[in-house]
């Protein structure tokens, strides 16, 4: 028995004829000045970092976040205090609230 190949698919015959038109591309190039942009980049990189603000240039800024953080921390010295939910409330406030016998 002779062993023969199957036909050649048609999409494989697409996917070959892509790959060969990839393969004779010419590799890409890059921009003109590339490297010198690459190199300047670099160099620019290399330049010593700011120096951190002075301190008393911060300070400010510690306030107002201590400030906020004391807003936030939810200690309630701000706000009144709550009145217990077993006590009646008058509707009169010089007068106390009627209590009737059980």
């Amino acid at each position: 028995m002779s062993k023969s190949s199957p036909p050649p698919d048609p999409a494989d015959e697409e996917w070959e004829s892509l790959l060969r038109h990839w393969q004779e591309r010419q590799p890409a190039q890059p921009r003109p000045f590339f490297y010198s942009r690459v190199r300047a980049r670099l160099a620019g990189e290399m330049l010593p970092e700011r120096p951190p603000l002075p301190a008393w240039l911060r300070w400010p800024s510690y306030a107002a976040m201590l400030g906020i953080l004391l807003l936030l921390s939810g200690d309630g010295a701000v706000l009144p205090t709550a009145k217990p939910a077993n006590q009646p409330e008058s509707y009169l406030r010089d007068q106390p609230a009627a209590r009737y016998p059980r």
